[in-house]
Protein backbone atom coordinates (compact mmCIF):
# COMPACT_ATOMS: atom_id res chain seq x y z
CA UNK A 1 0.00 0.00 0.00
CA UNK A 2 1.71 2.91 -1.06
CA UNK A 3 2.34 5.99 1.85
CA UNK A 4 1.28 9.67 1.88
CA UNK A 5 4.31 10.17 4.07
CA UNK A 6 7.67 8.26 4.57
CA UNK A 7 10.14 9.49 7.18
CA UNK A 8 13.54 8.34 6.19
CA UNK A 9 16.69 7.69 9.32
CA UNK A 10 18.82 5.39 7.41
CA UNK A 11 21.66 6.34 5.65
CA UNK A 12 23.94 3.74 2.73
CA UNK A 13 27.44 4.80 3.61
CA UNK A 14 28.58 6.19 0.75
CA UNK A 15 26.54 4.40 -2.21
CA UNK A 16 23.94 5.06 -4.12
CA UNK A 17 22.73 2.28 -6.70
CA UNK A 18 20.03 -0.39 -7.60
CA UNK A 19 21.62 -3.19 -5.02
CA UNK A 20 20.64 -0.72 -1.73
CA UNK A 21 16.94 -1.40 -2.17
CA UNK A 22 14.32 1.14 -1.70
CA UNK A 23 11.77 2.59 1.21
CA UNK A 24 7.96 2.75 0.42
CA UNK A 25 6.73 3.11 -2.01
CA UNK A 26 5.36 6.76 -1.91
CA UNK A 27 2.44 7.36 -3.71
CA UNK A 28 2.68 11.35 -6.17
CA UNK A 29 1.61 13.81 -4.30
CA UNK A 30 3.53 12.44 -1.34
CA UNK A 31 6.13 13.85 0.74
CA UNK A 32 9.60 12.91 2.35
CA UNK A 33 10.65 13.65 5.66
CA UNK A 34 14.13 13.56 6.81
CA UNK A 35 17.11 14.84 8.57
CA UNK A 36 20.92 13.90 6.63
CA UNK A 37 24.26 13.84 8.17
CA UNK A 38 27.03 15.93 7.29
CA UNK A 39 28.44 15.03 3.95
CA UNK A 40 32.00 15.57 2.35
CA UNK A 41 34.56 16.22 5.07
CA UNK A 42 33.37 13.65 7.78
CA UNK A 43 32.31 10.43 5.31
CA UNK A 44 36.01 11.53 4.01
CA UNK A 45 37.87 10.88 7.03
CA UNK A 46 35.67 7.64 7.50
CA UNK A 47 37.77 5.08 6.60
CA UNK A 48 34.90 2.54 5.79
CA UNK A 49 32.41 4.74 3.68
CA UNK A 50 33.22 4.22 -0.05
CA UNK A 51 31.53 7.56 -1.27
CA UNK A 52 32.29 10.85 0.06
CA UNK A 53 28.60 12.00 1.20
CA UNK A 54 26.01 9.70 3.27
CA UNK A 55 23.13 9.87 1.70
CA UNK A 56 19.02 8.86 2.66
CA UNK A 57 18.62 5.07 1.90
CA UNK A 58 16.17 5.81 -1.26
CA UNK A 59 12.61 6.17 -1.85
CA UNK A 60 10.24 4.48 -4.27
CA UNK A 61 7.90 6.26 -6.15
CA UNK A 62 4.70 4.13 -7.12
CA UNK A 63 4.26 3.72 -10.79
CA UNK A 64 7.69 5.55 -11.59
CA UNK A 65 9.54 3.86 -14.40
CA UNK A 66 12.52 3.73 -16.84
CA UNK A 67 12.05 7.10 -18.62
CA UNK A 68 10.09 8.99 -16.30
CA UNK A 69 10.59 12.18 -14.69
CA UNK A 70 9.94 12.80 -10.71
CA UNK A 71 8.94 16.44 -9.64
CA UNK A 72 11.40 17.20 -6.06
CA UNK A 73 9.14 20.42 -4.36
CA UNK A 74 11.98 21.27 -2.11
CA UNK A 75 9.47 22.47 1.07
CA UNK A 76 11.33 22.55 3.94
CA UNK A 77 15.27 22.77 3.58
CA UNK A 78 16.65 24.51 6.41
CA UNK A 79 19.92 23.42 8.61
CA UNK A 80 20.11 21.65 11.66
CA UNK A 81 23.76 21.93 13.31
CA UNK A 82 25.09 24.92 15.38
CA UNK A 83 28.73 24.39 14.31
CA UNK A 84 30.13 22.98 10.97
CA UNK A 85 33.95 22.75 9.47
CA UNK A 86 35.64 22.62 6.46
CA UNK A 87 38.77 23.51 4.46
CA UNK A 88 40.98 22.51 1.77
CA UNK A 89 42.73 19.36 2.23
CA UNK A 90 45.33 16.36 0.59
CA UNK A 91 44.92 13.08 0.25
CA UNK A 92 47.57 10.67 3.05
CA UNK A 93 49.97 8.85 0.62
CA UNK A 94 49.65 4.74 1.79
CA UNK A 95 45.95 4.73 2.93
CA UNK A 96 43.74 4.09 0.11
CA UNK A 97 43.92 2.67 -3.43
CA UNK A 98 43.42 4.99 -6.63
CA UNK A 99 40.80 7.37 -5.03
CA UNK A 100 40.49 8.29 -1.25
CA UNK A 101 36.84 9.00 -1.62
CA UNK A 102 36.11 5.59 -1.79
CA UNK A 103 39.07 3.45 -1.87
CA UNK A 104 40.43 3.43 1.32
CA UNK A 105 43.04 1.11 3.52
CA UNK A 106 45.01 1.31 7.42
CA UNK A 107 48.73 1.98 6.01
CA UNK A 108 49.80 0.47 9.03
CA UNK A 109 48.13 -3.22 9.06
CA UNK A 110 46.79 -3.01 5.30
CA UNK A 111 43.05 -3.31 6.35
CA UNK A 112 40.95 -2.43 3.72
CA UNK A 113 38.24 0.19 4.30
CA UNK A 114 38.36 -0.74 8.52
CA UNK A 115 36.31 -0.01 10.63
CA UNK A 116 37.48 2.40 12.68
CA UNK A 117 36.68 5.48 15.94
CA UNK A 118 37.44 8.22 17.33
CA UNK A 119 40.27 8.90 19.98
CA UNK A 120 40.86 11.87 21.42
CA UNK A 121 40.81 15.52 19.02
CA UNK A 122 43.16 16.68 16.09
CA UNK A 123 44.67 15.05 12.92
CA UNK A 124 45.44 11.84 13.79
CA UNK A 125 41.69 11.67 15.48
CA UNK A 126 40.09 8.95 13.54
CA UNK A 127 41.89 5.44 14.39
CA UNK A 128 41.88 2.11 12.40
CA UNK A 129 39.93 -0.59 14.81
CA UNK A 130 41.98 -3.27 13.85
CA UNK A 131 45.37 -2.08 15.29
CA UNK A 132 44.46 1.58 16.66
CA UNK A 133 46.92 3.24 13.83
CA UNK A 134 45.65 7.18 12.99
CA UNK A 135 43.54 6.04 10.00
CA UNK A 136 41.99 9.22 7.99
CA UNK A 137 42.95 9.42 4.37
CA UNK A 138 42.66 12.67 4.24
CA UNK A 139 44.59 15.80 6.13
CA UNK A 140 43.64 19.24 6.06
CA UNK A 141 45.95 21.77 4.50
CA UNK A 142 43.93 24.80 5.82
CA UNK A 143 40.39 25.05 7.40
CA UNK A 144 37.85 26.55 9.83
CA UNK A 145 35.41 26.01 12.48
CA UNK A 146 32.36 27.76 12.04
CA UNK A 147 29.79 28.58 14.37
CA UNK A 148 26.28 28.89 13.35
CA UNK A 149 23.78 31.53 14.12
CA UNK A 150 20.41 29.74 12.44
CA UNK A 151 18.08 32.12 13.84
CA UNK A 152 19.64 35.50 12.69
CA UNK A 153 20.97 33.54 9.71
CA UNK A 154 24.88 34.59 10.30
CA UNK A 155 28.12 32.48 10.64
CA UNK A 156 31.11 32.91 12.13
CA UNK A 157 34.72 31.03 12.02
CA UNK A 158 36.14 31.03 14.95
CA UNK A 159 40.00 30.81 16.44
CA UNK A 160 41.73 27.09 17.48
CA UNK A 161 40.84 26.80 21.32
CA UNK A 162 37.37 27.66 20.75
CA UNK A 163 37.36 24.47 17.60
CA UNK A 164 38.56 22.30 20.25
CA UNK A 165 36.03 23.09 22.17
CA UNK A 166 33.48 21.89 19.94
CA UNK A 167 36.14 19.09 18.72
CA UNK A 168 35.60 17.62 21.82
CA UNK A 169 31.16 17.56 21.72
CA UNK A 170 31.35 17.21 17.88
CA UNK A 171 28.48 14.83 17.08
CA UNK A 172 25.91 17.27 19.64
CA UNK A 173 27.19 20.17 17.49
CA UNK A 174 27.00 18.91 14.18
CA UNK A 175 23.69 17.69 15.08
CA UNK A 176 24.52 14.32 13.79
CA UNK A 177 21.62 12.20 13.51
CA UNK A 178 21.28 8.60 15.60
CA UNK A 179 21.75 6.46 12.73
CA UNK A 180 24.82 8.13 11.06
CA UNK A 181 27.95 6.27 10.63
CA UNK A 182 30.66 9.07 9.73
CA UNK A 183 32.90 10.69 12.12
CA UNK A 184 32.31 14.66 12.46
CA UNK A 185 34.77 16.58 10.81
CA UNK A 186 34.42 18.63 13.98
CA UNK A 187 36.99 16.23 15.14
CA UNK A 188 39.90 18.06 13.54
CA UNK A 189 39.24 21.47 15.58
CA UNK A 190 40.43 23.07 12.76
CA UNK A 191 41.20 27.05 13.31
CA UNK A 192 43.52 28.59 10.68
CA UNK A 193 40.98 31.17 9.68
CA UNK A 194 39.48 33.11 12.41
CA UNK A 195 36.75 36.37 11.79
CA UNK A 196 35.31 35.47 9.15
CA UNK A 197 31.42 36.69 8.95
CA UNK A 198 29.33 34.90 6.90
CA UNK A 199 25.68 34.33 5.73
CA UNK A 200 23.69 31.13 6.63
CA UNK A 201 22.22 30.10 3.42
CA UNK A 202 21.11 26.09 3.38
CA UNK A 203 21.20 23.83 0.25
CA UNK A 204 21.27 20.53 -0.64
CA UNK A 205 24.92 19.45 -2.61
CA UNK A 206 23.30 15.48 -3.50
CA UNK A 207 19.83 15.12 -4.46
CA UNK A 208 18.00 13.34 -6.76
CA UNK A 209 17.10 10.07 -8.07
CA UNK A 210 19.11 6.44 -7.98
CA UNK A 211 21.67 5.50 -11.20
CA UNK A 212 21.15 2.24 -12.89
CA UNK A 213 24.39 1.07 -11.18
CA UNK A 214 25.95 1.09 -7.90
CA UNK A 215 28.43 3.73 -8.00
CA UNK A 216 29.89 5.88 -4.86
CA UNK A 217 27.42 9.05 -3.80
CA UNK A 218 29.27 11.88 -4.00
CA UNK A 219 30.75 10.61 -7.79
CA UNK A 220 26.67 10.12 -9.57
CA UNK A 221 27.99 13.01 -11.68
CA UNK A 222 29.39 13.94 -14.62
CA UNK A 223 32.36 15.85 -13.30
CA UNK A 224 33.25 14.61 -10.20
CA UNK A 225 32.15 10.88 -11.19
CA UNK A 226 34.81 11.18 -14.08
CA UNK A 227 37.30 9.70 -11.34
CA UNK A 228 35.63 6.34 -11.69
CA UNK A 229 36.68 6.53 -15.35
CA UNK A 230 39.48 3.04 -15.44
CA UNK A 231 39.86 3.66 -11.66
CA UNK A 232 41.59 0.08 -10.02
CA UNK A 233 38.35 -0.14 -7.34
CA UNK A 234 35.25 -2.32 -7.52
CA UNK A 235 33.06 1.00 -8.65
CA UNK A 236 35.51 1.86 -11.41
CA UNK A 237 33.42 2.16 -14.94
CA UNK A 238 34.19 3.53 -18.33
CA UNK A 239 33.42 6.85 -19.45
CA UNK A 240 30.38 5.26 -21.50
CA UNK A 241 29.22 3.51 -19.02
CA UNK A 242 29.45 6.57 -16.22
CA UNK A 243 27.48 8.84 -18.42
CA UNK A 244 24.95 6.13 -19.26
CA UNK A 245 24.22 5.32 -15.70
CA UNK A 246 24.86 8.42 -13.16
CA UNK A 247 21.44 10.67 -13.05
CA UNK A 248 23.64 13.91 -11.51
CA UNK A 249 22.35 14.16 -8.20
CA UNK A 250 25.58 15.25 -7.19
CA UNK A 251 25.37 19.10 -8.42
CA UNK A 252 26.59 21.18 -5.26
CA UNK A 253 24.41 24.27 -6.57
CA UNK A 254 23.01 26.64 -3.94
CA UNK A 255 20.16 27.45 -5.61
CA UNK A 256 18.65 23.65 -4.78
CA UNK A 257 17.09 25.52 -1.10
CA UNK A 258 13.92 26.06 0.21
CA UNK A 259 11.05 26.67 -2.43
CA UNK A 260 13.27 25.44 -5.49
CA UNK A 261 11.74 22.50 -7.79
CA UNK A 262 13.70 19.87 -9.25
CA UNK A 263 12.78 17.60 -11.91
CA UNK A 264 15.54 14.53 -12.26
CA UNK A 265 15.49 10.98 -14.14
CA UNK A 266 14.20 8.21 -13.70
CA UNK A 267 16.73 5.73 -14.74
CA UNK A 268 15.56 3.02 -12.45
CA UNK A 269 12.21 1.27 -11.77
CA UNK A 270 10.87 3.14 -8.72
CA UNK A 271 12.73 6.32 -9.17
CA UNK A 272 15.03 5.79 -6.01
CA UNK A 273 14.70 9.46 -4.44
CA UNK A 274 17.74 10.06 -2.22
CA UNK A 275 19.23 13.39 -0.53
CA UNK A 276 22.30 14.77 0.94
CA UNK A 277 25.31 16.90 1.32
CA UNK A 278 23.68 19.93 2.92
CA UNK A 279 25.96 22.96 2.92
CA UNK A 280 25.23 25.97 5.49
CA UNK A 281 26.21 28.11 2.73
CA UNK A 282 28.31 28.20 -0.53
CA UNK A 283 29.12 30.85 -3.23
CA UNK A 284 28.58 30.57 -6.91
CA UNK A 285 29.88 27.16 -7.46
CA UNK A 286 32.24 24.82 -4.89
CA UNK A 287 35.12 26.77 -5.66
CA UNK A 288 37.41 25.28 -2.89
CA UNK A 289 36.20 21.66 -3.05
CA UNK A 290 34.28 21.46 0.25
CA UNK A 291 32.09 23.79 1.72
CA UNK A 292 30.17 24.02 5.34
CA UNK A 293 28.33 20.79 5.56
CA UNK A 294 25.62 20.66 8.22
CA UNK A 295 23.04 18.35 9.43
CA UNK A 296 19.70 19.45 7.28
CA UNK A 297 15.91 18.87 8.49
CA UNK A 298 14.15 18.49 5.06
CA UNK A 299 10.49 18.27 3.78
CA UNK A 300 9.89 17.47 0.07
CA UNK A 301 7.09 16.62 -2.12
CA UNK A 302 7.07 14.27 -4.82
CA UNK A 303 5.14 14.29 -8.28
CA UNK A 304 5.65 11.89 -11.39
CA UNK A 305 5.45 12.66 -14.61
CA UNK A 306 5.12 10.25 -17.33
CA UNK A 307 6.97 9.46 -19.88
CA UNK A 308 9.35 12.80 -19.70
CA UNK A 309 12.92 11.04 -20.69
CA UNK A 310 16.20 12.90 -19.25
CA UNK A 311 19.64 12.72 -18.85
CA UNK A 312 20.33 14.69 -15.93
CA UNK A 313 17.91 17.12 -13.27
CA UNK A 314 16.30 20.37 -14.57
CA UNK A 315 16.63 23.51 -11.51
CA UNK A 316 13.68 25.79 -11.42
CA UNK A 317 14.70 28.14 -8.55
CA UNK A 318 13.28 30.28 -6.52
CA UNK A 319 12.54 33.85 -7.91
CA UNK A 320 15.22 35.56 -5.88
CA UNK A 321 18.04 33.58 -7.72
CA UNK A 322 16.47 33.93 -11.23
CA UNK A 323 18.71 36.79 -12.91
CA UNK A 324 16.28 40.12 -12.80
CA UNK A 325 15.25 40.02 -16.94
CA UNK A 326 14.80 36.36 -16.41
CA UNK A 327 12.07 37.05 -13.73
CA UNK A 328 8.00 36.60 -14.53
CA UNK A 329 6.19 39.77 -15.68
CA UNK A 330 4.20 40.40 -12.74
CA UNK A 331 0.13 41.81 -12.87
CA UNK A 332 1.55 45.58 -12.35
CA UNK A 333 4.38 45.10 -15.14
CA UNK A 334 1.61 44.00 -17.71
CA UNK A 335 -0.90 46.62 -16.59
CA UNK A 336 1.82 48.99 -17.70
CA UNK A 337 2.74 47.75 -20.72
CA UNK A 338 -0.69 47.90 -21.36
CA UNK A 339 -1.00 51.33 -20.91
CA UNK A 340 2.55 51.87 -22.93
CA UNK A 341 0.29 50.11 -25.69
CA UNK A 342 -2.12 51.79 -25.94
CA UNK A 343 -0.46 55.22 -25.51
CA UNK A 344 1.26 54.20 -29.13
CA UNK A 345 -1.79 53.04 -30.61
CA UNK A 346 -0.52 49.29 -30.32
CA UNK A 347 -3.36 46.75 -30.29
CA UNK A 348 -1.69 43.22 -29.33
CA UNK A 349 -2.12 40.87 -27.01
CA UNK A 350 0.86 40.66 -24.51
CA UNK A 351 2.85 37.64 -24.01
CA UNK A 352 2.61 35.07 -21.33
CA UNK A 353 5.36 34.41 -19.54
CA UNK A 354 4.54 33.67 -15.73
Amino acid sequence: MPADVIHVDRYTSGLVGPSLGMLGPLRPGGHIVTQTPPGCWSPMITPEFHGGHEVTVPVAIEGAQIGDAVVLYLEHVQAASDVSSSGVGSAIDGRYMGDPFVAKRCQNCGAESPDSYIEGIGPDAVRCRQCGAPASPFNFRHAYTCVLDREHGVALTVPEDVAAQTAANARQLHASPEHAKAHSILSFAAGNMPGVVTRVMPFLGNIGTTPSCDMPDSHNAGDFGAFLVDAPHEYGMSRDALLRHKTDGHMDCAQVREGAVLICPVKVDGAGVYLGDMHAMQGNGEVAGHATDVTSDVRLRVELIKGLSLDGPILLPVMEDLPPLARPVTAPMRAQALALAARYGADIPLEDNA
